[in-house]
């Protein structure tokens, strides 16, 4: 542990093991205690820290998988040294409580250890092998290997919701470094001095195993024209984001246009609805009112898989799950959200949602400057059929309840849904027969079908999917979370009659 217990940040960036103050500074805005001030970021500082990026990967991108497992496990290890400092400057900027940051804090430590043992295990190079057949007719056939390689330096936009699993040492740059790929991550302006006691543990790992300092950089700040700049380089070979629809599409437009297109895998905006059916709704809609209510409410709603949506049949038992979940949101008071453009942005989608035709006001609350406080309308199924603006994501503790008529309007609305990161089923045994109707029609909608829970808590695991069609995700075929996001920073590559003395040693 280490002894100073009041973080004060330096406000430089990391570029490949340099800290560089910039000419300009701006000031974080954090929920309690004083501004710090940071150096703003650059195009300049852009192309010095990919070009450092690509030089690091001629030795990184080639080196064994034991090495890089060493370093990610000493990147959790140097975090964990600083876990104080992390939840006292993670909590000033963020306002989330001190116990939130401790999770997250633990979550990402796990996911980087988690991501060592995989790649050790080797199972996720897919290798291959089709060995010659020098006697087949008409013709012969060459001896074939293939293997999964890494692609080269890796851009990562920090997350506002989650300054330590999705940010700077988070789920994205964990996958670019286990997979051999150097990371150059755009800070994000809300937790600045969280990005950087993080690129702190980062630099330290690094130092530690003796790895080329290029691999990883932090930029800090900067306005569009850094993200520009981070995503249009022509030596990033991918990018990952987690952020809003909007700047999402607008940088995941910028990746196409470019000269040499890369893939983007952004995780934009998801509702995550649940569908109640009658059998659960009749033994227990009240308990399922209450839960729903927590889990709105849980961080203030700013979660990507808030369930902002009910989709249930009208009818008492709808009563009684309506009439309960506003109970439990009439107990919570005010939040403190992340940012004060977040609070904004919750505020404009309650308008949003209150001001629309067909939609009923059940439970209203006062919410101003930088807090929240949880809100429940409700419609009908014709109303949200007739209105896609209701099935866009408000990211705040906002429930929207939908009473269809029967079980054929359900699945009904089911189909109108665009692709979400999550779709639950709350059902009991004898609903089966409705869900199984139901399923086929979820998941060509989603990434991640539950049924009894809520969305809210993300697994880090083999089998997790943290993606889904668009809008919740730019890429349908890959996850943000679990192992399995690792492959999105590689590509497979085939080796013909490659002598086995000068096949990659992991082939060989």
């Amino acid at each position: 542990m280490l002894d100073d217990l009041s973080f004060k940040p330096h406000g430089k960036h990391l570029i490949a093991g340099e800290w560089i103050a910039g000419e300009t500074t701006f000031q974080n805005e954090p929920a309690s205690g004083p501004a710090n001030e940071f150096s703003v970021g650059t195009p300049d500082l852009v192309n010095r820290a990919c070009e450092a990026a690509e030089e690091a990967f001629w030795s990184y991108g080639y080196s064994s998988r034991a090495d890089r497992a060493k370093f990610l496990r000493a990147i959790a290890d140097e975090i964990e040294a600083r876990a104080d400092l992390i939840t006292e400057i993670g909590s000033r900027e963020s306002g989330l409580p001190e116990a939130r940051l401790q999770g997250e804090r633990g979550r990402t430590v796990g996911q980087l250890r988690l991501f060592a043992d995989h790649i050790e295990q080797g199972d996720y190079l897919d290798r291959r092998h089709d060995g010659a057949l020098p006697d087949r007719e008409p013709l012969p056939r060459p001896d074939l290997r293939m293997m999964q390689r890494p692609i080269g330096p890796v851009a990562v936009f920090g997350a506002s919701n989650f300054p330590l699993a999705f940010s700077t040492a988070g789920g994205d740059t964990a996958a670019a470094l286990a997979a051999g790929c150097p990371v150059v991550v755009k800070g994000h302006s809300a937790h600045p001095g969280t990005g950087e006691i993080i690129s702190e543990a980062i630099h330290a790992a690094i130092k530690s195993c003796d790895i080329h300092p290029g691999v990883f950089s932090n930029i800090q700040g900067g306005k569009r024209d850094v993200g520009q700049a981070v995503v249009q380089h022509p030596l990033i070979k991918a990018v990952g984001f987690t952020g809003s629809l909007g700047g999402g599409r607008a940088l995941f437009d910028l990746c196409a246009q470019r000269p040499e297109p890369i893939p983007f895998f952004g995780e934009l905006g998801s509702v995550n609805p649940m569908f109640l059916l009658p059998e659960a709704m009749s033994a227990r809609g009240a308990a399922i009112g209450t839960g729903w209510s927590g889990s709105l409410t849980m961080g203030a709603g700013q979660f990507c898989t808030n369930p902002g949506i009910a989709v249930v049949i009208d009818g008492p038992d709808a009563d009684a799950f309506v009439a309960a979940a506003k109970e439990g949101l009439a107990g919570t008071g005010e939040q403190t959200m992340l940012t004060d453009g977040i609070a904004k942005a919750y505020r404009d989608g309650r308008d949003r949602v209150a001001g629309s035709t067909g939609v009923r006001e059940v439970l209203t609350s006062t919410c101003d400057m930088r807090t929240a406080t949880p809100y429940l309308y409700e419609t009908n199924g014709a109303t949200w059929l007739a209105n896609e603006d209701l099935g866009e994501e408000v990211f705040g503790p906002l429930g929207l309840v939908v009473r269809v008529k029967d079980a054929e309007e359900m699945a009904t609305v089911a189909r109108s849904l665009v692709g979400q990161l999550t779709c639950t089923l709350q059902m009991d045994a004898g609903d089966a027969e409705m869900a199984r109707r139901l399923l086929p029609i979820l998941e060509r909608k989603a990434g991640r079908v539950l049924a009894n829970g809520f969305p809210t808590g993300v697994e880090v695991a083999d089998s997790m999917v943290h993606g889904g069609p668009y809008p919740a995700s730019t890429n349908f075929g890959a996850t943000s979370v679990g192992t399995l996001s690792i492959r999105r920073f590689l590509r497979p590559v085939c080796y013909q009659n490659i002598p086995g003395d000068v096949l990659p040693p992991d082939l060989a």
